[in-house]
């Protein structure tokens, strides 16, 4: 771990836009590190990724890299790669550990392993029998997402086997691969988890619908309790939870671990390696309840930057 006054003489390079479905977010995520880094002196420059990422990052003279990357090509341990390839430190998990998270199959086969609740699932390949998954699927309603896709891009809520039909062939739109998940009523909350320290917990509370792309990056559509109005014990078991999770998985930096609360039993939805830092983010928010403004946040984040991780 570098010291800040190292940090400083470094060419830091923050690394946004990306080719996924999500690189709208990531360019506001990317452009508000950047500005924070900024303002805090450091020699920050940013990188909007294309395929020629490596000769991008030869030109800039990149000394460390701030991964500001949403969903694929960036969150998924292809630019880790990467750049542990080119021994350019960076920020946040590793090349495994991105691409598990990324994973939702995979992430909740993890969980399990670990002894951590998540909702029942199945998976669904493209090329396989649609008509026989269909007709294994009983018990209604349902939540069909792309396996390696991130702001709910592609996610349905179904209650018939016709929607769920509809929506495996939405989400297989984004992903060959998609998880089918037992849907979980009750309170959505989220955990922000930085340098393996949990940060106060956020209730989240769509004003129409589920959390969906439109509900997390419009101002106004969400409501946002933190910390969560929660029972101290189940408060303490959800921070618990949260840390073992990314523990399981080996996240290091920044990370956001989702759950849904039913009967003050949990289920963990999925962990998320590159939370977004846009101003209606979660990370920031809860951040900022524990008295953590965002310059700070931002360079904590980067002390932990390395490789090997």
């Amino acid at each position: 771990m570098l010291s800040r006054l190292e940090l400083k003489n470094k060419k830091i390079a923050v690394l946004m836009g990306g080719l996924s479905a999500e690189r709208e977010i990531s360019l506001r995520t990317g452009q508000a590190v950047l500005n924070a880094l900024l303002e805090a002196d450091y020699n920050a420059t940013a990188i909007d990724v294309t395929k020629n990422l490596a000769q991008q990052l030869l030109e800039a003279k990149t000394e460390l890299a701030f991964i500001a990357l949403h969903g694929r090509h960036g969150e998924d341990g292809t630019v880790q790669g990467l750049l542990e390839l080119m021994q350019i430190p960076y920020t946040g998990s590793g090349v495994l550990s991105s691409s598990l998270a990324m994973n939702k199959a995979m992430t909740k086969e993890i969980l399990l392993y670990n002894k951590l609740s998540t909702p029942d699932f199945k998976v669904y390949r493209l090329g396989e029998d649609l008509s026989a998954m269909i007709k294994c699927c009983q018990q209604f309603p349902l939540v069909v997402k792309p396996a390696r896709e991130g702001s709910t891009i592609g996610v349905s809520i179904v209650g018939t086997p016709q929607q769920l039909n509809a929506g495996i062939l939405k989400a297989l739109e984004c992903d060959d691969l998609v998880v089918i998940e037992e849907f979980i009523k009750g309170d959505e909350v989220t955990v922000g988890v930085l340098n393996g320290e949990a940060l106060p917990i956020i209730q989240v509370k769509p004003k129409q619908g589920f959390y969906d792309y439109r509900s997390k990056y419009t101002p106004g559509q969400t409501e946002y309790l933190v910390p969560a109005p929660l029972a101290a014990e189940l408060y303490r078991q959800l921070q618990d939870a949260s840390e073992a999770a990314c523990r399981a998985l080996h996240c290091r930096g920044a990370a956001r671990v989702d759950f849904m609360i039913r009967e003050r039993q949990f289920y963990c939805l999925e962990i998320n390696t590159i939370p977004g830092m846009t101003e209606t983010s979660l990370l920031p928010k809860a951040a900022a309840s524990s008295r953590m403004d965002f310059i700070e946040l931002v360079l904590r984040i980067l002390e932990d930057a390395g490789l090997n991780k």
